[in-house]
């Protein structure tokens, strides 16, 4: 090598160090000043369900006191409550007989993975305690509860379907919608509600509705009936392809809807059986609640029973989906709302 080739080759290798000296300080800022994320813009994690000692329920309920009831259904008996940090909640205390029958599941799995759901339209649960004999739920309370079926049916609250005119029976079924939606669709793993009726649909102070008791069919026997007769397909009862799914879910809120229209209680299945036939010869007006005034806009309340007669009306495979559904109810609630607007600002003129 002479000396002109030895001269390039030396320059050569001091502008190769200083390159990669040059890019090794770039690599070392860029990486300083690369932003780390804090727990601010994390996303938020959902926590599961707390595990309550029983010592700790029973003193929240007073001990169990009849005077802290505020409901029972086909599962439980359900209790207000105040947790040592005077948090509300209800308390719902399984049946000792369904306890015993389900001895060996895995109950607390179950509630934990449960209360990963957080939706406004649906009941958050938030805890569980378990004990030998006792299974316990705790669920989210419902400032103003009163069940849907209570404004409804119930004899002693004559006055609470006039409470519900027909712009919050709208309201009250797209919320309803909204939530089973998000159920079946967005949370993972989806979750089938399992006992889809109007006991089920809590209406707070704001007449907003909340889907609660969702999840738990697990807890009662396959054929026990009690509370569900009327409220599921009879593909329900069959032993091939039966059970609760999605499309019993779907049926059961079709039959919420037929309640909403016409005011009257499921009567174990009589309800569709009185109300099909006159939706599908479009005689909606005999199928509305004679409690209230038919609108002037009937449009809405015809769209609504199309939509209950598709739910009840047809096999699972032919049924819509909650998203089908949920789309038409919260375009129909929109429409109604911008509709009502309008005319209450003509009214001003």
């Amino acid at each position: 090598m002479n000396q002109i080739e030895r001269i390039t080759y030396d320059c050569f290798l001091a502008l190769l160090s200083i390159s990669l000296v040059v890019l090794g300080l770039v690599l070392f800022l860029i990486c300083r000043k690369k932003p780390v994320e804090s727990e601010e813009t994390l996303p938020p994690i959902k926590l599961s369900a707390t595990a309550y000692p029983l010592t700790d329920i029973d003193t929240a309920t007073d001990g169990f006191n009849n005077r802290r009831i505020i409901g029972q259904g086909r599962l439980g008996t359900v209790y207000a409550a105040a947790l040592h940090d005077h948090q509300l909640v209800a308390v719902k205390r399984i049946y000792p007989g369904l306890v015993l029958c389900n001895a060996g599941f895995g109950f607390s799995s179950v509630i934990k993975t449960l209360s990963l759901a957080h939706h406004p339209n649906i009941v958050s649960i938030l805890g569980f305690s378990q004990a030998p004999g006792e299974r316990i739920i705790v669920s989210e309370f419902v400032n103003g509860m009163v069940s849907l079926d209570s404004y409804l049916h119930a004899d002693q609250n004559n006055d609470g379907a006039s409470l519900l005119d027909w712009n919050r029976r709208l309201r009250i079924a797209a919320g309803v919608a909204k939530g089973l939606e998000y159920l079946h669709e967005g949370v993972a793993p989806n979750v089938v509600h399992g006992s889809m009726k109007s006991s089920n649909v809590l209406i707070d102070e704001k007449f907003c509705a909340r889907v609660c008791d969702y999840g738990l069919s697990f807890l009662a026997p396959p054929q026990e009936k009690r509370g569900l007769v009327g409220y599921v397909d009879e593909e329900y009862w069959s032993g091939r392809g039966g059970g609760a799914c999605k499309g019993s879910d779907i049926y059961g809120f079709g039959v919420v809807l037929l309640e909403l229209l016409s005011g009257r209680k499921c009567e174990e299945g009589l309800l569709v059986k009185w109300s099909l036939p006159l939706i599908k010869d479009m005689r909606i007006s005999e199928v509305l609640d004679s409690r209230l005034v038919i609108p002037s806009d009937i449009i809405p309340l015809v769209r609504l029973a199309k939509v209950a007669l598709a739910c009840v009306g047809n096999s699972r495979k032919n049924r819509p989906s909650i998203v089908q559904v949920s789309t038409i109810l919260n375009n129909l609630e929109i429409n109604h709302q911008i509709q009502d607007q309008n005319r209450q600002e003509l009214g001003k003129f």
